[in-house]
């Protein structure tokens, strides 16, 4: 299931494109659940790519530099040693 919360976003649709009208100062978050498939590679020169998946072909992508794919690694590690979810 993918949810997107667009706060005050403003769209054309005009001949099948659809092109953001409103302010350059507008919010957006999308959450992905029930992830069924993920993949992390390179993306460019100086990039990591996590990209996830649901069942219903919904994905989400990431690109992050190298320090923060390192933040996320410690993340998950430091929840692996003191969570009760991967137990």
């Amino acid at each position: 299931m993918l949810t997107l919360d667009l706060d005050q976003f403003a769209f054309e649709l005009t001949d099948g494109a659809v092109q953001h009208v409103g302010a350059s100062n507008t919010d957006a978050s999308a959450t992905l659940y029930d992830v069924t498939g993920i993949d992390v590679r390179e993306y460019g020169d100086r990039r990591v790519k996590l990209a996830f998946e649901d069942d219903e072909g919904n994905d989400v992508t990431v690109a992050l530099d190298p320090e923060q794919a390192r933040e996320v690694a410690r993340g998950v590690e430091m929840l692996e040693e003191d969570s009760p979810v991967f137990e």
